[in-house]
């Protein structure tokens, strides 16, 4: 399962990087990026901050789910990976804006990967912890 959950936040995370690099080549996103604002949101220090704290934990749940014992390992997948779908849900319903075609393409996928992270830490029984090849 540690593998399993590591791959899926590798997976994510790309995802989460190709729909940046999308962002800046869309030039009505530059446009807003430029201003400061993305829809309503004002891009501070402070939200750079909080987004960079945000892409830091799912790429930390890559080495964690390799390292951590399995009860932490499970919550940390599930509390983690619910964060990450609420955040991507956010970014599509409270942006301000329709969000565009890619970039709703992509926080689909995003959405169901973390949401499978979570599921698959919540189903995950501690026998399966123990089990080779995990």
């Amino acid at each position: 399962m540690n593998v399993r959950l590591s791959t899926l936040w590798v997976f994510a995370i790309f995802n989460y990087l190709y729909a940046d690099i999308h962002s800046l080549i869309d030039p009505t996103t530059l446009k807003q990026i430029m201003t400061g604002y993305i829809g309503p949101l004002h891009i501070t220090q402070g939200f750079l901050l909080g987004s960079a704290i945000l892409i830091e934990t799912a790429i930390a749940m890559v080495l964690l789910c390799r390292i951590l014992e399995y009860k932490a390992n499970r919550w940390a997948n599930i509390i983690i990976g619910a964060l990450h779908t609420a955040a991507v849900i956010s970014s599509v319903f409270f942006g301000g804006t329709m969000p565009a075609l890619y970039y709703l393409f992509f926080a689909t996928i995003e959405i169901v990967c973390t949401s499978l992270i979570v599921w698959y830490a919540w189903r995950w029984k501690p026998a399966a912890a123990l089990a080779i090849g995990n």
